[in-house]
């Protein structure tokens, strides 16, 4: 059975002494060995984060990276709609920072999803797809295994929709079979 863990994009929200104060009071709420526990901050609040969260369950991670090369944390955010929209992060790029993250052992929670177009057009598994296959190019399969997938349905995002248990169901299942048949 898959571990489960829970991941929060802090979105660039925080000052260093806001983030500080957060992790001080999500701690307590969070204390659980069953789940992992990670908290995705802007690049400014690792170094206090990490320290607020010494020697408890939660990890620290970045909300981005860049492909070229250093920080402390554990995990990685890539893909997240934003960055591919807002910043024209290409599958290319993507791929680049997988790559990057899995040279520098950080574990990488790679984002994807479709458009509300996407979805009513039925291609959302197509897109997927080329999303997981071209992020995962050039990956072995031994660095598979500490990598994580976050379906991210774009259309779900800041809308007020949200994916049912069956849409996240079948697209993570697609996922899977992804992964499988790359490997």
């Amino acid at each position: 059975m898959r571990k489960k863990m829970v991941a929060g994009n802090w979105k660039m929200n925080m000052t260093p002494s806001g983030a500080v104060k957060l992790a001080e009071e999500l701690k307590p709420m969070v204390k659980n060995d069953d789940v992992d526990v990670v908290f995705c901050v802007p690049a400014i609040d690792i170094v206090p984060v990490v320290n607020e969260v010494k020697d408890t369950n939660i990890k620290v991670g970045a909300e981005n990276m860049f492909y070229e090369e250093k920080a402390g944390v554990s995990y990685v955010i890539i893909g997240h709609s934003e960055r591919r929209q807002y910043f024209h992060e290409t599958d290319e790029i993507i791929n680049k920072k997988m790559r990057k993250a899995i040279e520098h052992k950080l574990l990488p929670i790679l984002c994807c999803g479709e458009s509300l177009e996407q979805r009513e057009s039925g291609v959302t598994l197509e897109f997927i797809k080329k999303q997981i296959v071209n992020a995962f190019k050039y990956i072995p399969p031994e660095k598979v295994i500490n990598c994580i997938i976050a379906y991210e349905p774009i259309w779900a995002i800041g809308t007020g929709r949200v994916a049912t248990a069956e849409q996240a169901q079948e697209v993570c299942s697609a996922i899977r079979t992804n992964i499988r048949d790359i490997y």
